[in-house]
């Protein structure tokens, strides 16, 4: 049987959120599954600063409200980029823009399992 997290290992996943709790409890998870972990981006500004600097991404884990700005003008570039990504939230899924509905929405607090499988189709 595989280890559900297999699916991480290796991985460049950039983190948008701006809550510091549940940035360093989410960092310190990823780590420890293999995860190169990308920022943390407190922002969309420096989200999209990361996006186009850093080296090309996995993957996105992406807070659907970062200092009171909705991510979705992000979560559009990473779409034109072909970049896998999920909300993390506890939003409800009627907040996301229905371009958005093929995307997977993780509630909070995170699991790893379900994310691998939300992000690279594993379980």
């Amino acid at each position: 049987m595989t280890n559900p997290l297999d699916a991480l290992k290796g991985r460049r996943i950039l983190v948008v959120e701006d809550d510091f709790f549940m940035v360093a409890d989410l960092l310190r998870e990823l780590e420890q599954a293999g995860v190169e972990v990308v920022g943390p981006a407190p922002s969309v500004a420096k989200a999209t600063h990361i996006l186009e600097q850093e080296a090309p991404l996995d993957a996105a884990i992406l807070d659907l409200n970062v200092q009171g700005e909705m991510v979705f003008p992000f979560a559009d570039l990473l779409l034109e980029r072909n970049v896998p990504f999920v909300f993390l939230t506890g939003y409800d899924r009627d907040v996301i823009p229905t371009r958005f509905s093929t995307i997977k929405r993780c509630e909070k607090p995170l699991e790893l399992p379900p994310l691998a499988a939300a992000l690279f189709g594993r379980s």
